[in-house]
């Protein structure tokens, strides 16, 4: 296989990168830094250098490519129109170079947010209607629309929590642990799936190749569902620590919400951490059925939770992030 990453130094980029590398397959990434591609170039990646705003270098970096995994999107914005500038527009870019240059698949990494929460009990299959609660979750379900009107075949996949290595937002949640610590926003009972990295990256590439898979729209994840208070749990077992479930009421979580929004506004930054995201933080729950994808592509998530979470501290300890 000859394919394109883009977003192959982010953290899901990156362990994609390593599974079609240790397939040996032919892989090329789109690179806005080339001081962040040190590892990049240990692996043996060709480097287009450009951005999804780069026509020409996004018909270089997809020339003779048979598959384009876009991974490359934008979680955290001013505001929607920043949002859909990212995931929606460059999405039309990357497509319609990836058809000019007579790419054979396109598989993009949306995320569950696309969709909207799942009822409680009733994991999301991908044939729901969709209703996304976050300007992000708009933004990348406009760029599923972008997708679907592609004349290339395509797969969409979305994954709900992502964690393992190099991920940094588990680690604040790993960093509360070792103080004892757990919050949680609401009660703790909200429904939750989750994806080790790695298991996401060989989802992506079991994706690219079987016929059953285009046109279709996965959740990749284990089947296993835990609570949000499961999972500080885990976390802390996980790092050996006990911790203290602490329960954030809606009104205090949507006030604090929106400090730390207009904290980072003040100080010119972005965080996923604001006003918008309490639509997530205090839905039921966000489940998905990985059944669909097991069946047309032969994947399984090899990591439940605790042993995710274990090999995702060990790297942290090993790395000296914590």
């Amino acid at each position: 296989m000859r394919a394109l990453v883009t977003g192959a130094t982010g953290f899901v980029g990156s362990h994609l990168i390593e599974a079609l590398r240790r397939d040996n397959h032919d892989v090329a990434a789109l690179v806005r830094t080339p001081g962040k591609a040190a590892a990049l170039t240990a692996l043996g990646v060709e480097q287009v250098r450009g951005h999804l705003g780069d026509r020409d270098a996004l018909g270089r970096a997809a020339e003779g490519r048979d598959v384009v995994f876009h991974v490359a999107g934008l979680t955290a914005a001013l505001d929607e129109a920043e949002y859909l500038h990212a995931n929606r527009d460059g999405t039309r870019a990357l497509i319609e170079a990836a058809e000019r240059a007579g790419a054979g698949r396109f598989v993009y990494v949306s995320s569950m947010a696309a969709a909207g929460p799942a009822p409680r009990g009733r994991p999301l299959t991908g044939d729901e209607p969709p209703a996304p609660v976050t300007a992000y979750g708009r933004s990348k379900l406009a760029g599923e629309s972008v997708v679907r009107g592609s004349r290339l075949p395509w797969t969409i996949v979305r994954p709900p929590m992502v964690y393992g290595p190099r991920d940094r937002e588990v680690l604040k949640v790993f960093q509360l642990a070792r103080l004892g610590l757990g919050p949680v926003f609401g009660d703790g009972t909200q429904e939750l799936s989750a994806v080790h990295a790695s298991d996401l990256a060989g989802a992506l590439v079991a994706v690219a190749a079987p016929t059953a898979a285009i046109g279709a729209t996965y959740y990749a994840c284990h089947p296993e569902i835990f609570t949000s208070a499961a999972f500080v749990r885990a976390v802390g077992q996980a790092a050996g620590k006990h911790v203290t479930v602490i329960r954030i009421p809606l009104a205090v979580g949507r006030l604090a919400l929106a400090g730390t929004g207009a904290a980072a506004r003040a100080a010119g930054r972005v965080t996923i951490l604001n006003a918008d995201k309490a639509n997530e933080f205090f839905q039921p729950a966000w489940t998905g059925d990985p059944a669909p994808l097991a069946r047309d592509a032969g994947w399984a998530a090899g990591y439940d939770l605790a042993s995710g979470l274990a090999d995702t501290w060990r790297w942290y300890k090993s790395a000296r992030w914590l």
